[in-house]
């Protein structure tokens, strides 16, 4: 009987560990799909008006593994109580030495910025389309330009110009995502969406509004930027760690600008499209706007991880990916 006893204790063990991973994934998955199906009357027909939306419901489950609606992209004073593994993974992601209080800069924030819901506008009614414009060299000589200002929502990243590329990347700007050390001037259209990788970040955006003290952190920043301050947004820390946990699998350090403003676009566009993303026909990276060469694997980002998960959600439909003339 021992004999027997040592070899089915661990494949019990096993099964019923199995068991419960399916179980706790088939519920998360009727949980999201219950909320989406819900969220509509559906005697209207889809959950939005294009064609195809990004949370059509007769899908396989790979992505309503890893798609929850009930995370909220965007911080606002309500939702801003951060529970403390969401914290601590926060705080980790950059050296931040200072004891400045989270509390407080967040009471500052929304003393100064919009506190409100945003695109909870979400229904059959709509079409919102989108597109993400990352800053690949394969934009160039592209003749993008007039199909991506066609669109709803036009998301661009960092630093990436118009001015001079209007043919390939177009003119028009609704939201431009970036952080400190790859801050711009954004005209008074364009939402100013900061991405807060540590809480210096969110301290440097009180400041270009305010002292204008700041003028570093891991290296110089500038300390100040022309923006509308009432089109101003603060992506969610909780956002980041989902996209980290979720999409990416923990893959890498933390996920890159261009990977957060994918899924975030996913959360508040109908119709995604997605342009400026991988390399040229020759297998070079760069930006678009320079000839620095760089490769989507370096640095903290699960950067092939990235690529694999794009390339899927491109398969599934859930995305559409325009990769220039590949000149």
């Amino acid at each position: 009987m021992v004999p027997f006893t040592k070899w089915t204790s661990p494949y019990i063990t096993g099964l019923f560990t199995f068991s419960i991973l399916f179980i706790f994934m088939f519920f998360q998955n009727a949980v999201i799909y219950t909320f989406l199906e819900t969220s509509v009357d559906s005697t209207k027909g889809g959950l939005c008006a294009c064609d195809k939306c990004v949370t059509d419901l007769n899908d396989d489950d790979w992505f309503f593994l890893r798609f929850n609606p009930t995370v909220a992209p965007l911080l606002n004073r309500r939702n801003s109580v951060l529970q403390t593994d969401v914290y601590r993974w926060w705080k980790g992601l950059q050296s931040d030495s200072s004891k400045t209080n989270y509390t407080e800069v967040v009471d500052t924030l929304f003393s100064l910025f919009p506190d409100e819901d945003h695109y909870s506008d979400a229904g059959p009614d709509r079409c919102r389309t989108c597109a993400v414009v990352g800053n690949s060299g394969n934009l160039l000589r592209s003749h993008y330009g007039q199909l991506i200002d066609s669109h709803d929502f036009v998301i661009r990243i960092n630093k990436g110009p118009t001015k001079g590329f209007e043919k390939d990347v177009g003119s028009k700007t609704t939201h431009r995502i970036l952080y400190p050390e790859s801050a711009v001037d954004v005209d008074n259209s364009t939402h100013l969406v900061l991405l807060p990788f540590k809480i210096e970040d969110m301290r440097w955006l009180i400041s270009v509004f305010t002292t204008r003290h700041i003028t570093s952190t891991y290296i110089r920043v500038r300390p100040t930027v022309n923006a509308d301050r009432d089109k101003v947004m603060i992506i969610h820390p909780a956002f980041i760690k989902y996209v980290y946990e979720s999409w990416l699998q923990k893959h890498g350090k933390y996920p890159s600008t261009g990977f957060i403003t994918l899924i975030l676009a996913l959360h508040i566009c109908d119709e995604v499209n997605v342009f400026g993303f991988g390399a040229k026909s020759d297998g070079h990276w760069h930006h678009y706007f320079d000839g620095i060469l760089t490769h989507f694997s370096r640095g903290s980002h699960g950067g092939d991880f990235e690529n694999k998960t794009i390339n899927e959600l491109l398969l599934i439909g859930k995305i559409y990916m325009h990769k220039g003339w590949l000149l």
